[in-house]
């Protein structure tokens, strides 16, 4: 989380997670992330899509893909 996530609406059920390969950690609690493409709010229990080399959530498969052609310069 950082400066600007701290204003968001609803800020305090915004929860930190560390992603790794196919599972990740709840750092902070909290009900939901954002998108890191889209900047939708994302339920944890919805979360199907995150990059652990970016450390990014992604609210789904459109948005995983179009970081992944945005990171890989496609």
């Amino acid at each position: 989380m950082n400066a600007h996530d701290r204003n968001l609406p609803g800020a305090k059920d915004l929860a930190v997670l560390h992603y790794g390969d196919g599972e990740f950690a709840v750092m902070k609690p909290g009900r939901f992330v954002i998108c890191a493409v889209s900047g939708v709010r994302i339920a944890l229990e919805d979360l199907r899509y995150w990059n652990p080399e970016t450390q990014e959530a992604y609210a789904g498969p459109t948005e995983a893909l179009a970081r992944w052609k945005e990171l890989n310069g496609r």
